[in-house]
């Protein structure tokens, strides 16, 4: 992949004082459910992360990792990926660079992100988004990005269709639970990766693993486009003319994750005794709902932007993680290799309940991002991570 240089009559990376509060604060804040979810699959090497014999109080941290966590993380990000897109297309509108240009600093952008993603996943984590995030910037730099307002209409008319899905989904699975019950578990995908005895055996495993864990993941190109949506009409950079859109938004976003995961985190619990079919079902439902938590948890965010008068260290220390978000990501897979790896210190088995403790860890290792991105803001630093993208996007000038 050549690195050339941007063209000079686009701009670089968005300056300070161009950041609006709303997307940096969710960034920041949902990186702890995206280590909360993540910490839990490198514990029990599955996907999702899963004790599938839990007692105690494990029943209930399987039942709110199942309800708030799995599967309702990731679409956060996705949401604000599209937008991301939206709002660096815009600024290198306003400086006056063509389409041409600005496509290209996209793509480049975007093929870039590919190529951190398949970095990340060979040397650090099978899970990772990136490379599908890259693969995604693309196609909605190709394909979407210059549409009418009309033609994205379509992205709610598809999420429509989704919810009705969803309902389709859960009317199966509350007639499946009138019939016999059963002691079927959750399906759980094994990830070899995860329970490699070695390093280098996880990073072949790895290899094989993120082309498959990409294509699967790639269809998050609707939630993508819903952020698209809601950038063109600046919900975020505006929240307080939004408020009756973001408040619906979500009380019927983070509703329909709720009330659809119920079975599954019931069933991960140990509360709720069903046969293979229903238990496969209720993980459809789980997954299908699961989407809906982005729009929720990103409308949350936005709404406790607009009852922010001034910065304080919370808000602050959040949105400071949330400007640097990519390398706050990374630094947690450095962290689950260092700390929960087999062939590390594998400290997920040494303290009791596997599953408290690696919580403890994603907690841990969240506030450490957060403190030491605090620390490059006051020094006015990007994060590494960003740095290199800016430097490989926009040039060394950048």
């Amino acid at each position: 992949m050549s690195i050339a240089t941007a063209p000079r009559t686009s701009r670089g990376p968005v300056r300070r004082a161009e950041r609006a509060l709303a997307p940096d604060l969710t960034r920041g804040a949902m990186l702890l459910i995206i280590a909360l979810a993540n910490v839990a699959g490198v514990v029990f090497a599955g996907e999702p992360g899963l004790d599938a014999t839990p007692a105690g109080a494990d029943r209930g941290l399987n039942f709110l990792l199942f309800e708030l966590i799995h599967a309702r993380s990731y679409p956060v990000f996705a949401v604000m990926f599209g937008y991301g897109l939206v709002q660096l297309a815009r600024r290198q509108d306003a400086s006056g660079a063509t389409p041409k240009q600005v496509r290209s600093v996209l793509l480049r952008r975007n093929l870039w992100l590919v190529v951190f993603g398949i970095a990340h996943a060979t040397l650090l984590y099978y899970g990772d988004f990136l490379g599908a995030y890259g693969i995604v910037g693309v196609v909605m730099t190709l394909v979407l990005l210059r549409r009418s307002d009309k033609f994205h209409r379509i992205a709610l008319v598809l999420w429509a269709l989704s919810a009705i899905e969803v309902l389709v989904v859960g009317a199966l699975v509350v007639s499946s639970l009138a019939g016999p019950g059963g002691s079927a578990p959750l399906p759980s995908g094994h990830v070899g990766s995860l329970a490699a005895p070695g390093y280098f055996a996880s990073m072949l495993d790895r290899l094989g693993e993120w082309p498959m864990h990409t294509m699967t993941v790639l269809p998050f190109i609707m939630i993508t486009w819903l952020g698209m949506w809601a950038a063109r009409r600046r919900i975020l950079e505006e929240p307080a003319q939004h408020k009756s859109l973001l408040t619906w938004t979500a009380v019927l976003g983070l509703g329909v994750a709720l009330v659809g995961g119920l079975p599954a985190a019931l069933i991960s619990a140990g509360w709720l005794h069903v046969d293979g079919s229903t238990a496969s079902m209720t993980v459809m439902l789980h997954g299908a709902s699961g989407m809906f938590a982005g729009p929720g948890y990103v409308a949350v965010f936005a709404l406790i932007a607009t009852r922010v008068t001034r910065s304080g260290p919370v808000v602050g220390a959040l949105s400071a993680l949330g400007q640097r978000s990519l390398s706050g990501y990374l630094f947690q897979s450095v962290a689950w290799l260092i700390l929960l790896a087999p062939f590390t210190l594998h400290l997920g088995d040494r303290f009791g309940s596997p599953t408290l403790t690696g919580l403890i860890i994603a907690a841990a290792v969240w506030l450490a991002t957060v403190l030491i991105a605090l620390l490059l803001d006051k020094r006015q630093q990007a994060g590494p991570a960003e740095t290199v993208l800016r430097r490989l996007t926009y040039g060394p000038r950048s």
